[in-house]
């Protein structure tokens, strides 16, 4: 089956806007359950992390375990000259007091004139609208990981964060730029992908 991907980006926005709160909070604890078992996870003392604004899996119970656990947090920030992300290290503080910007797209920045380049990173915990049993990654559209993941010349292990609606039984189109994840994690279920 082939996909209008606008089609699929709009019919999975609305869904994952009508995620309850109550589900998101069990959504949340699930993953956060299943993501300290991961060795990646557990290994890794660098995790670029996404903060949660358009329905995707919330992010606050995972950055707090890796502040508990003394793993340094880095939130991305697009670079307005090449549209590639930067990560910039947050501190426990900086994040309970949301000392953030707003990006024109609609969700907070850190506030920093620079970051770490993705390559730096152990774990890159990514959003997606849609993924596939092939580790193809569908974002809104703007191709920011994409172009970043693209720009390394070594990769951070790449994990995803998906409500189980978001992993789709057919195979989505995959461009020669776009970057497959390494694994998904959803609140029921974790799939690997071979690289």
């Amino acid at each position: 089956m082939s996909y209008d991907l606008n089609t699929l980006r709009k019919d999975l926005r609305q869904q994952r806007r009508a995620v309850s709160k109550f589900q998101q909070r069990q959504s949340e604890q699930a993953v956060l359950n299943r993501i300290i078992r991961l060795p990646e996870f557990q290994q890794a003392k660098k995790i670029g992390i996404y903060l949660h604004a358009f329905g995707e899996i919330h992010t606050r119970k995972i950055m707090q375990y890796c502040f508990a656990q003394g793993k340094a947090v880095y939130l991305p920030m697009i670079c307005n000259m090449n549209q590639r992300l930067s990560w910039v290290h947050i501190s426990q503080h900086q994040y309970f007091s949301q000392r953030f910007s707003h990006h024109p797209l609609g969700m907070k920045e850190p506030m920093s004139s620079r970051g770490l380049h993705v390559s730096k990173l152990d774990l890159l915990i990514m959003p997606l609208l849609a993924c596939d049993a092939h580790g193809t990654r569908i974002g809104m559209g703007g191709g920011y990981y994409d172009k970043t993941l693209a720009s390394a010349p070594q990769h951070p292990f790449r994990l995803s964060l998906a409500h189980h609606f978001q992993l789709i039984s057919e195979t989505l189109p995959r461009e020669s730029w776009d970057q497959p994840l390494d694994a998904l994690l959803t609140p029921q279920a974790l799939l690997r992908f071979p690289r």
